[in-house]
C-alpha cells in the first residue's frame, strides 16, 4: 500500500482515500497497524483541526434524525460535515447492524457529507478503539465539523469527552423519573442538553423538560471551562428542524470562548495524553493475547482454583513472565 499517495489523496479531500484509511486503521493486523500509524504521521503535519462534536442520547430519542437535520443545516451554510456513528456489536457474535447510514438517507447523499458507520466491538466509552483516528483523518481530509454519534446513554459514555470538542446530550419530552435515569456522568460532561421531539402534543412537555435540566444543570459545580450561562438545556425538534440554527449559534459562541480563552488548546492536550496513555494499556492487555500467555494464563487459573497459589502471587508470577 502506497501510504505516501493515500496521504496526498485524503488532503485533497478523495471521500473513497477516506473511507480506505478507517478501514486501515480499523485493522487490528500488525502490518496495518503500522502503515496506519505511518499515514496518521503524516497527516498530523497538515494541522488541519475540525470542529469535534460529541453527541448521545437515550434509546429512540432521535439521534439519527437530529444529526440528519442538523447536518443539511450544516451543509446549507457552506460547511463539510463528516459523521462518525459508533452501532453497538453483538456479545455473542461479535456482529454489527451498522444501520445509521441508511437512516440518514438525505444527508448520504451529500457531497459536502461523510458517513461512516463503525462497530464498538465491545469497546466501553461508547465508541469504537480507533474512533479518535478516524476524526483525525477526517479533520485531515478538511471536513468542517465531525459529528461523533456514541452507542447509547451510560456512565462509560464519558469516554466521548476525550475526544471531542462539545458534547451534546439529546434527550425526550419526559417527566421526572427520565431525569434520575440519566448518569450524573454524562451530566457533568454534556455542553448543551437538547430536549428532542418538541413538536405537536409533546412541545408543552418538553419545553417543562428542558426547564428541568435547566434547574439540574445549575445545581452542578461551575467548570472553569464554561463562560457564563454554560452548560444549557434548549429545545429542538428534529422533524420539524426547529431550534437547529439556536443550537448552532451556542455551539459556535461556547467553541469561540473557549479558543479565545486557551481552554481549546488545553483540552486538546490533555486529550493527546489521555490516548497515549490508552495505547499503552492496550499495548500491554494485548500481550495477554499471545499463545504463551494464554497458556500460562490457564496454568495459573488452575493453581489458584486448586489453592496451590493465591490470586496476588500468580499475577506477579505471569507479569514477571511477560516481563512487566
Amino acid at each position: 500500500m502506497d501510504i505516501a499517495h493515500l496521504s496526498d489523496r485524503i488532503l485533497n479531500a478523495d471521500r473513497r482515500a477516506l473511507a480506505r484509511a478507517i478501514t486501515l486503521v480499523e485493522s487490528a493486523r500488525a502490518d496495518h497497524r503500522v502503515a496506519a500509524d505511518d499515514l496518521l504521521s503524516r497527516l498530523a503535519a497538515s494541522g488541519r483541526q475540525s470542529l469535534r462534536i460529541g453527541l448521545s442520547g437515550t434509546p429512540g430519542v432521535g439521534k439519527s434524525t437530529f444529526i440528519e437535520a442538523f447536518g443539511m443545516m450544516l451543509i446549507a451554510k457552506g460547511l463539510r460535515v463528516a459523521v462518525l456513528a459508533v452501532d453497538p456489536s453483538s456479545a455473542r457474535s461479535g456482529g454489527s447492524i451498522l444501520g445509521d447510514k441508511t437512516r440518514m438517507e438525505r444527508l448520504s447523499r451529500e457531497r459536502s457529507a461523510f458517513i461512516r458507520p463503525s462497530p464498538s466491538q465491545s469497546h466501553l466509552g461508547g465508541v469504537a478503539r480507533r474512533t479518535r483516528d478516524a476524526v483525525a483523518l477526517c479533520e485531515a481530509a478538511g471536513f468542517d465539523v465531525v459529528l461523533i454519534e456514541t452507542v447509547g446513554v451510560g456512565q462509560s459514555e464519558t469516554v466521548v469527552s476525550e475526544l471531542s470538542d462539545l458534547f451534546l446530550l439529546l434527550l425526550a419530552p419526559a417527566g421526572g423519573d427520565e431525569l434520575q435515569g440519566v448518569k450524573r456522568g454524562i451530566m457533568e460532561i454534556a455542553d448543551l442538553i437538547l430536549v428532542n421531539k418538541a413538536d405537536g402534543d409533546l412541545k408543552a412537555t418538553a419545553t417543562r423538560t428542558c426547564a428541568d435540566y435547566a434547574g439540574a444543570l445549575r445545581l452542578l459545580r461551575k467548570r472553569p471551562q464554561d463562560p457564563e450561562g454554560f452548560p444549557k438545556a434548549l429545545t429542538v425538534s428534529a422533524l420539524e428542524e426547529a431550534g437547529l440554527e439556536q443550537s448552532w449559534e451556542e455551539i459556535q459562541a461556547l467553541a469561540n470562548w473557549r479558543r479565545e480563552s486557551g481552554h481549546w488548546d488545553r483540552n486538546r492536550a490533555a486529550q493527546a495524553q489521555y490516548w497515549f496513555a490508552e495505547e499503552v494499556r492496550q499495548a500491554l492487555l494485548a500481550r495477554l493475547e499471545t499463545p504463551w500467555a494464554r497458556s500460562r494464563m490457564a496454568e495459573l487459573s488452575s493453581a489458584v482454583a486448586d489453592g496451590r497459589q493465591t490470586p496476588q502471587a500468580a499475577a506477579r508470577d505471569l507479569l514477571a513472565g511477560l516481563g512487566v
